[in-house]
């Protein structure tokens, strides 16, 4: 099910990312606070391509640390795994989409207490992560906080097979209901009219990025989370780098001008990561239509990953301290 990443390194003490974070190919579920694993389905270049993302996203390790200087935070009490890549067959779509699903289905039964971390690829594996955790948990309302500067819900049976309508497949097979969609990050001159009344229609909640920026992005991000909380069981976040403004992201293909800045991603997923009924993310969409993937962009998202986890340790550590005073 799973194959070795294309980056391997040999595991040594120290505090860069490729020497604290182990991969293991069956780890014990018992010790384990994050499972990272990759998907290189991508349809951005055509119907056989692979996706760069995830062993780029590997390479840039050894660049960073553990410690978080600016909310002095280790990440290294925190234990991640990395167990490798989907096993998927680049020319055969349907085969590699349910191998995605069937993945994500044993990873959730087989690591219930852990968070698991998607590194893709184009937005359709988003799709069939979140079918697979549905088929793992049967009873369980799933939510979605999508990052996106789209709201990714075109309808598949007039347009065809398109990794930009994860949304839609969602809702039409009955795995999410509209109204458990959040999608923060939406602004300019790119979605169309019928996507938005398809949107409206359906319950989804769009939020844009002029509204969160008026309100302020921690209150809309802690609303959000609030809400979902009280309405369904787990939480599945997509970090689509599109979101990013384009000057950020120059070469991810649909990114924008307007978008996200980094650090305004970097503090939504800090966010995130501090709320315990987010069990799943996602990143995806980086890899470019033409050439390899620019190295600023890999650091973006590398960092907007430590962010997350920085959230679940600081998490980790409030949750400590509280259990603390109440012994006294």
């Amino acid at each position: 099910m799973f194959i070795q990443s294309e980056c391997q390194w040999k595991q040594e003490n120290g505090s860069a990312m490729h020497q604290w974070i182990k991969q293991q190919t069956n780890p014990n579920p018992n010790e384990v606070d994050i499972v990272v694993y990759g998907a290189l389905l991508s349809y951005t270049n055509g119907a056989s391509s692979k996706a760069q993302y995830p062993t780029a996203f590997r390479k840039a390790w050894p660049g960073f640390q553990s410690y978080n200087l600016d909310e002095q935070v280790n990440l290294r009490a925190l234990s991640v795994v990395d167990i490798g890549d989907v096993a998927i067959l680049e020319y055969d779509r349907m085969l590699s989409e349910s191998a995605i699903e069937a993945a994500a289905e044993n990873l959730s039964i087989a690591f219930q207490r852990s968070f698991t971390c998607l590194i893709g690829g184009d937005h359709t594996i988003t799709a069939h992560s979140i079918k697979g955790i549905k088929n793992a948990f049967p009873q369980d309302r799933i939510g979605i906080i999508q990052i996106d500067t789209h709201l990714d819900a075109r309808n598949q049976e007039e347009i065809g097979l398109a990794q930009d309508s994860p949304i839609h497949q969602l809702i039409a097979a009955g795995v999410v209901e509209g109204r458990h969609v959040y999608n923060v990050g939406l602004h300019g001159f790119f979605n169309s009219p019928e996507m938005i009344h398809y949107a409206k229609e359906q319950g989804i909640h769009m939020i844009t990025l002029k509204q969160m920026r008026r309100d302020g992005i921690q209150l809309t991000i802690r609303e959000m989370l609030r809400q979902l909380m009280y309405e369904v069981d787990r939480i599945y976040v997509s970090v689509d780098l599109d979101a990013l403004d384009i000057v950020f992201a120059c070469d991810v293909p649909a990114a924008s001008p307007g978008g996200l800045t980094a650090y305004e991603l970097f503090d939504i997923l800090k966010l995130i990561g501090e709320n315990e009924g987010v069990r799943h993310i996602d990143f995806v969409y980086a890899d470019p239509k033409e050439g390899i993937l620019r190295p600023e962009t890999v650091k973006i998202g590398v960092t907007a990953f430590l962010q997350w986890l920085t959230g679940i340790q600081l998490d980790h550590r409030n949750r400590i301290s509280k259990k603390g005073k109440v012994m006294l």
